[in-house]
């Protein structure tokens, strides 16, 4: 007997499987809104050098606040105070000739700087001042969230394997809820970027335990389905994301707001159930047949749990037992499951990539960043609803590699749009945006059907760790148009291309049985 043969017995997607989602739909909130956060908490509101301290009392003290300004900051190209640089001395004489052209000797702001907190009350930029010459530390928080991301992904993989999915669902929980809301208080720079990092390596595993337990729970037809949802849940958390972030503009208070909602996810874990295929797989037995009794009865399928036994239980053991124990060095020891883990890993690094380098940049199109962090999230739902019928309409490689390439299209769009249109950039961001989250939703299910099972969790395993890397590279390409303001674009357009001509050398998986052992993979070249 095989586990799926029991789902089938006692209903694989009934009451009981709908429970399982939304309670890990309530604990899925949370993780869009930490992995955006960013583009909020380290915002840069308009700034420029602290001149207070100039006030000498002689003339710089009777002059208003705009006449301080001109003899005191550079104007840039665009008619702007220059944000990082000061002249050395006021020069008095442009009062008289402001169009005069000056070579005075300027100088870095001496004194800090003074922000405008029309938008925002307060972020991490005015907190410790991450400008000028400190900027790479402000787009540096978001890479050190998602290393720890990185991180705590493949060490919550190993962990709920050992010691079960529902337990460390709880640790993931308490954790990451503990170690935000200590970043909220924190004192200085380096503790922020600290408590950051161990939040993400504790918040990620929500998404890799509750995904686990929903697929270990749902029968096979309703995989996909199931997965849609659980991604429809990110789609969720960012748009109510940006109407959190709308009205909590105190980065302290909006790290705080977001995170509270894992309260009410470790008050709904009591209801959550231990994967009854887990247990099976460890001897469990007796705990495994209380949880199928369970989920038969939600299920109205009381019947069927009467002629199952803890001795039939015995036998899925037997059945599903490895002749041996795989690892992640499985994925290398042959040579088609070395084309298959680099071309995947490859795949996943640009997917991410691409999708967070544009998600992290919702400043640079000149329009109010709530109102394009609010349509960049409501622009997934038809593009994963699509997903759906792209899938059995024209498979798994064309749907990632059609999607990649008219995101990178996108992106090449808007290198060569004028900045001053600012609305047709946005548009176009938006639209590639959406893209890119069809091309993700799509990876999850089209990755797992290319991996054999005996090292499908090694598999997604790995692919995890290559997109946390992706996303934690995703604000180092930001910082790139300090050499030429269209450089990031550039490179995530290239990075969107190379994973697009990589799905193109997969094979395709649509009405095509699963690979089982690797020696499925080595025979079928």
């Amino acid at each position: 007997m095989k586990f799926e043969n029991v789902l089938a017995d006692i209903n694989g997607f009934g009451r009981f499987q709908i429970m399982i989602i939304v309670i890990s739909f309530i604990g899925r909130f949370t993780l869009p809104c930490h992995f955006m956060l960013n583009n909020f908490i380290a915002a840069v509101p308009s700034h420029h050098c602290d001149i207070s301290s100039l006030d000498d009392g002689g003339i710089f003290m009777n002059l208003s606040q705009t006449e301080r300004l001109l003899v005191t900051i550079p104007v840039q190209q665009d008619g702007t105070p220059s944000s990082c640089q000061m002249f050395q001395e006021p020069q008095y004489h442009l009062l008289v000739n402001t169009s005069h052209i000056t070579d005075a000797h300027t100088v870095p702001c001496q004194n800090g700087w003074v922000y405008d907190n029309t938008t925002f009350k307060s972020t991490l930029t005015s907190e410790w001042d991450l400008v000028c010459d400190r900027r790479g530390k402000n787009k540096a928080t978001a890479t050190i969230f998602f290393v720890g991301v990185m991180f705590g992904a493949m060490a919550f993989g190993s962990l709920s394997d050992r010691y079960g999915r529902r337990i460390m669902l709880l640790v993931s929980y308490v954790s990451g809820m503990v170690f935000a809301v200590a970043s909220a208080f924190s004192t200085s720079y380096v503790m922020f970027t600290v408590l950051r990092f161990l939040t993400g390596f504790c918040i990620t595993g929500i998404v890799i335990v509750s995904a686990v337990l929903s697929v270990e729970w749902v029968d096979i037809e309703h995989r996909k389905i199931v997965g849609v949802i659980d991604s429809l849940s990110w789609t969720f958390g960012n748009i109510v994301f940006s109407l959190i972030a709308y009205f909590v503009n105190d980065w302290r208070r909006l790290i705080i707001s977001v995170t509270l909602p894992l309260i009410l996810a470790i008050f709904t874990w009591r209801w959550m159930p231990e994967s009854a295929r887990w247990l099976i797989a460890n001897g469990k037995l007796e705990q495994a047949h209380m949880y199928l009794k369970k989920c038969a009865n939600m299920n109205r399928r009381e019947e069927s749990i009467h002629t199952l036994k803890t001795e039939t239980l015995s036998t899925i053991v037997t059945t599903e037992k490895r002749d041996r124990t795989y690892s992640y060095l499985d994925l290398i020891r042959t040579p088609e499951m070395r084309k298959l883990a680099m071309r995947t890993g490859i795949l996943w690094f640009c997917i991410a990539t691409t999708f967070y380098g544009i998600s992290f940049k919702i400043t640079g199109f000149g329009l109010n960043i709530y109102l394009t962090q609010f349509t960049y999230a409501l622009i997934e739902l038809p593009a994963k609803l699509a997903v759906l019928y792209l899938l059995e309409k024209i498979g798994r490689r064309h749907t990632v590699v059609g999607t990649l390439l008219l995101a990178a299209i996108c992106l090449g769009i808007n290198i060569v749009i004028p900045k001053e249109m600012s609305v047709a950039t946005t548009v176009v961001a938006i639209i590639g945006k959406g893209f890119s989250s069809a091309s993700f939703a799509t990876l999850v299910l089209y990755s797992s059907e290319l991996y054999p099972t005996v090292v499908r969790q090694n598999g997604m395993g790995y692919n995890s760790f290559m997109a946390r890397f992706g996303v934690a590279v995703a604000p180092m390409i930001l910082l790139l148009d300090d050499v030429w303001t269209e450089l990031p674009q550039v490179v995530l357009c290239f990075v969107a291309v190379l994973g697009g001509i990589v799905a193109r050398t997969l094979s395709e998986t649509r009405n095509r049985c699963l690979p089982e052992t690797i020696e499925d993979i080595e025979q079928k070249q």
